[in-house]
C-alpha cells in the first residue's frame, strides 16, 4: 500500500447508506465478522492520513492495518453507548504512534534543523504548504511531551474534539484541557519570534469543549 485505503463507494460517512452507524455495525459483526469492512472503508483513510502527518507514508500503512486489526479483534469491548467510533479508533492508533516516538522526534528535530525531512512530504497534502512544514514549528512540535504532543495533534490534526480526545486517550477531560493549553503556550513561545505564528496561535477558541483549529493547523 502506498497511499491511503480508499472508501468503497456507498460506505462513506457515519452512518453509510444503509443507516447503521458505527456502533451498530460493531455489535453486528460479532456475529457476523465481515461487517466489520465497513467501519475500515469508513475511518481508514483518515487514520492513514493522520498517521501519515505524524510518521510519513510508509509507517502509516502499517499503524492503519494495525489499528483496524487491534480493533477488529478487541471489537467485543466496545462501549455501543458511544455511537460514533472515531476516537477509539484514534486511540489505538495514537498508542501505536506512541511506539515510533523515538522515530517521530528524530523526524521532527532533523527538520527543525535542516529545513527538508522525507516526512515533511507527508505533511504537505494541499498546494498551499502545511505550515507543519515549516522547520520552527517542528521543531516546538519535537519539544513537547509525547503526551502533550498527543493531545494537540489530535485536536489539530484529528480535529477531535476536547470530549473525544479524551475518550481516545482515556483520560479525563481536565487532562486533555491542561496538556493542550501547556503544548500551545509551549509552542507559542517557541516561534514568538513569527507575529503570524502568534496570532494565528491565539486564534484557536478558548470555550472548552470546543475544536482547536487555529489556521496554522490547516
Amino acid at each position: 500500500m502506498t497511499g491511503p485505503p480508499p472508501a468503497r463507494p456507498g460506505t462513506s460517512g457515519e452512518g453509510g447508506d444503509d443507516g447503521r452507524d458505527d456502533a451498530d455495525v460493531i455489535a453486528q459483526s460479532l456475529d457476523e465478522p465481515e461487517l466489520f469492512a465497513g467501519l475500515y472503508d469508513r475511518h481508514a483513510p483518515d487514520i492513514h492520513r493522520y498517521a501519515a502527518r505524524r510518521l510519513g507514508e510508509g509507517a502509516a500503512d502499517d499503524i492503519t492495518a494495525e489499528t483496524f486489526l487491534i480493533a477488529f479483534r478487541t471489537r467485543d469491548r466496545y462501549d455501543t453507548a458511544h455511537r460514533l467510533a472515531r476516537p477509539w479508533l484514534y486511540g489505538i492508533a495514537a498508542n501505536l504512534i506512541g511506539k515510533h516516538r523515538r522515530t517521530e522526534v528524530r523526524a521532527l528535530k532533523a527538520l527543525a534543523r535542516t529545513g527538508h525531512d522525507p516526512v515533511a512530504a507527508s505533511w504537505s497534502d494541499r498546494s498551499d504548504d502545511r505550515i507543519a512544514v515549516q522547520a520552527p514549528l517542528a521543531g516546538a512540535l519535537a519539544a513537547l511531551s509525547p503526551g502533550d504532543r498527543h493531545v494537540l495533534l489530535l485536536v489539530a490534526w484529528a480535529d477531535l474534539g476536547y470530549q473525544e480526545v479524551a475518550e481516545a486517550l482515556r483520560i479525563p477531560l481536565g487532562t486533555v484541557r491542561s496538556r493542550l493549553n501547556r503544548a500551545r503556550r509551549k509552542v507559542r513561545e517557541a516561534l514568538s519570534t513569527d507575529p503570524a505564528f502568534a496570532s494565528a496561535l491565539d486564534a484557536s477558541p478558548a470555550t472548552a469543549g470546543q475544536e482547536l483549529s487555529p489556521s496554522w493547523t490547516k
